[in-house]
């Protein structure tokens, strides 16, 4: 269709409405990129193999004043695709970014056509009970509450920060909503590990607390929480005429994937009055897993937790969610005042808002792409897909610890594996370094070497791994939370790294 035909289709229909025809024609079109986009990820390059100057001379133009043609329109979209970073793609392990599915990314668009915005149940009622449902199912799921409350959100960053905010006002003294944070006679602290999501810290300052009311707490040799120091914090902060008021413990960190001792810790909670919140975001939907539920004893004792479907669950972001056991407590901190946000119904279910529980108004349906995902699905099947990237991550250090230039950085919990390349010279002079100050020379080099392979393996376009920080060690960080993934991707991943750090040492020795 021309453009002048485009405009004239336009001008016959109301506003901006779309003819018939034209409307099929554009869903047809993007129906056409999704499919082929699921088909052919795994074929594309990791990260595309492109510039920034090229992108901004491709995509930094004018805005559009009239109408452009939909086969053009079509044609930049699949040049955007062929300059994303995919994280669908079966040898994409950076950070914690999991591919989407079918399901979820037609339910997301489903969701964008309807465009409710799920404020409460007389603004969108359906909506707002799909959304209760799966918050629900999520609290079941997982082994914490199958009558949980909460809501969804953007991810585990404002999860988190949501979940301090109503812990903080559970536990203060004083009437902050109305006096302000300074009313409250005791300065607070929290106590997290070393380990924890930075999240956690900034959200801390975003509600005034201050980093230095986190009590950083050392990890054992497998990264989790050391419950002794723990206590020795509480108990110093007490004697020191502070007031502790939560402890938040990491279902899967992000560094590792370290599951701190979390029924430890829910009785330090229990005994000391503290709020117990468990950062999940990652780590939590591997609950699921039946082998699994053991490392998970202590998540049903937390007065919160926070997990991200648009992680583990691979339903496409933005999706986070946050659980609570007492709706009451929840609800402190969100008192509304506006005649627009009066409830006038009276029935229970009907005089529901979210607003109540968060901080956003305004939401979208987030809920649909879970709840069709689940369907779709079964968690069971899901379930299995998590199985299956946990034992992919054992496979990776079972292969990491079978090469001399390798070696396994932490312990694979759950699904991810840490480790660094070692040259062999210098794997020798690290063996027959005599004090510690010849080792952190030595440790100092490693580290420049492999953010140097991290780089290059990402820009290469065959596989894509994030780093860590461990003891002072720079780790190469493969989070695996794919159900693409096979043992042949990791074998070439392993292999990219060696290429990578040859071509290095070649160019060092030239």
């Amino acid at each position: 269709m021309s453009n002048a035909e485009h405009s004239r289709a336009v001008a016959r229909a109301s506003s901006l409405d779309i003819a018939d025809k034209e409307r099929r024609l554009l869903a047809n079109k993007f129906v056409e990129l999704a499919h082929d986009y699921f088909g052919s990820v795994a074929d594309l390059p990791v990260f595309p193999q492109t510039t920034g100057e090229a992108l901004a001379r491709q995509f930094d133009i004018p805005p559009p004043l009239e109408s452009e043609a939909l086969e053009n329109i079509v044609a930049d979209c699949r040049k955007i695709i062929e300059g994303i970073r995919h994280n669908g793609h079966p040898r994409f392990y950076g950070y914690v970014a999991s591919p989407s599915t079918p399901p979820g990314a037609f339910a997301d668009l489903l969701a964008s056509t309807i465009n409710p915005s799920v404020t409460s149940w007389r603004s969108s009622p359906a909506a707002t009970q799909i959304e209760r449902t799966v918050v629900r199912w999520l609290g079941s799921l997982i082994g914490y509450d199958e009558q949980a409350v909460g809501l969804l959100n953007s991810g585990g960053s404002m999860a988190n920060l949501t979940a301090l905010l109503i812990a903080h006002r559970a536990k203060v003294d004083g009437d902050v909503s109305q006096e302000g944070i300074g009313s409250s006679q005791q300065r607070m602290t929290m106590y997290v590990s070393d380990q924890v999501h930075m999240s956690i810290p900034k959200a801390a300052d975003v509600l005034g607390l201050g980093q230095k009311s986190v009590r950083v707490i050392p990890t054992d040799d497998r990264f989790c929480f050391d419950v002794q120091a723990l206590r020795d914090a509480i108990d110093a902060d007490r004697g020191n005429n502070l007031k502790p008021f939560c402890i938040v413990a990491s279902a899967g960190t992000a560094a590792s994937g370290a599951l701190d001792p979390l029924a430890e810790i829910a009785d330090i909670a229990r005994k000391n009055n503290l709020w117990f919140h468990i950062d999940g975001a990652y780590g939590a939907p591997a609950a699921m897993v039946t082998q699994c539920k053991p490392m998970f004893r202590g998540l049903e004792a937390a007065d919160s937790v926070s997990l991200d479907p648009h992680k583990w669950l691979y339903t496409p972001v933005d999706c986070g969610c946050l659980l609570l056991r007492d709706a009451a407590a929840a609800r402190k901190p969100f008192v509304a005042e506006g005649e627009y946000v009066k409830v006038h119904e009276t029935a229970e279910l009907e005089s529901f808002a979210f607003w109540d529980y968060g901080i956003e108004l305004s939401r979208r349906f987030r809920a649909l792409k879970v709840w069709m995902t689940l369907r779709y699905y079964g968690a069971r099947r899901i379930a299995e897909a998590i199985a299956e990237d946990m034992a992919m991550a054992k496979y990776m250090a079972e292969r990491v610890e079978a090469y001399p230039e390798f070696e396994l950085l932490a312990p694979v919990q759950l699904s991810i594996c840490c480790f660094r390349y070692i040259p062999t010279s210098l794997r020798a002079r690290l063996a027959a370094a005599h004090n510690d100050g010849e080792r952190a020379d030595l440790n100092s080099q490693l580290n420049r070497l492999n953010e140097r392979i991290m780089h290059k393996v990402q820009r290469g376009g065959r596989a894509y791994l994030s780093n860590a920080m461990l003891r002072g060690k720079f780790a190469l960080r493969a989070c695996i939370i794919n159900f693409r993934t096979t043992r042949a991707d990791i074998d070439l991943t392993l292999d990219a790294v060696r290429d990578a750090a040859r071509e290095i040492e070649t160019q060092d020795d030239g």
